[in-house]
């Protein structure tokens, strides 16, 4: 899920800050409070992410703007996580920057639903996997990642299997400035694919 929180207070002149409502200091003081969230809110045997992942607020160094904006993102596997995540961050959201004098405005989106593979069709596609490129290839079980995915979607519907192509043991991870792609896994993709396919057919033939 994400939300973009717009803090409203009072721009002025930073010689004269008892005039204004700062919404800079606001926000400084809600990014630490909405690290309570996950911290005092959420059974530590669930898993929850509150990430703050933008601030805006300001041009200039003498001058206190009228606004400030965060950009947040949530995760969470379970429902009941997801809603007490949302209900936590709109009431700190309020209580704080009412606390200060301001106002806020929470635009909070749902996003992806959870990635849930289905226990034939992720055995299926291990075992072609394994047959491809050996057992000692293929990171099998693998454990929960909080990482968004719209193919969720899909196995709302179907029963399938959402898998990942390694990029290498020492690569960086996407999001990252040092992310270099592997031309090679072209051709591991590739034929991993044709192979699945092959093997889902004869399983249809017989």
């Amino acid at each position: 899920d994400s939300a973009t929180i717009t803090i409203h207070g009072r721009g002025g002149h930073a010689a004269r800050p008892h005039l204004t409502v700062d919404p800079v200091v606001i926000a400084g003081s809600l990014i630490m409070a909405l690290q309570t969230v996950v911290s005092r809110n959420i059974d530590p045997s669930q898993t929850a992410i509150v990430t703050i992942g933008a601030v805006h607020a300001g041009t200039a160094n003498n001058v206190i703007p009228e606004s400030a904006k965060l950009l947040l993102s949530i995760r969470s596997f379970d429902e009941g996580v997801r809603a007490k995540l949302e209900q936590r961050i709109t009431e700190i959201v309020n209580a704080q920057v009412m606390c200060y004098g301001g106002s806020a405005e929470i635009e909070y989106e749902r996003g992806y639903p959870v990635v849930v593979n289905t226990a034939a069709e992720t055995e299926f596609a291990r075992q072609v996997a394994e047959e491809l490129v050996g057992p000692q290839r293929v990171v099998f079980p693998w454990g929960p990642t909080t990482g968004s995915e719209d193919f969720a979607y899909y196995l709302q519907h179907k029963p399938g299997c959402f898998l990942r192509l390694g990029n290498g043991e020492h690569s960086p991870m996407v999001h990252n400035a040092k992310y270099d792609f592997d031309d090679a896994n072209l051709t591991v993709g590739a034929a991993y694919w044709t192979r699945l396919v092959e093997r889902f057919l004869a399983q249809d033939a017989d």
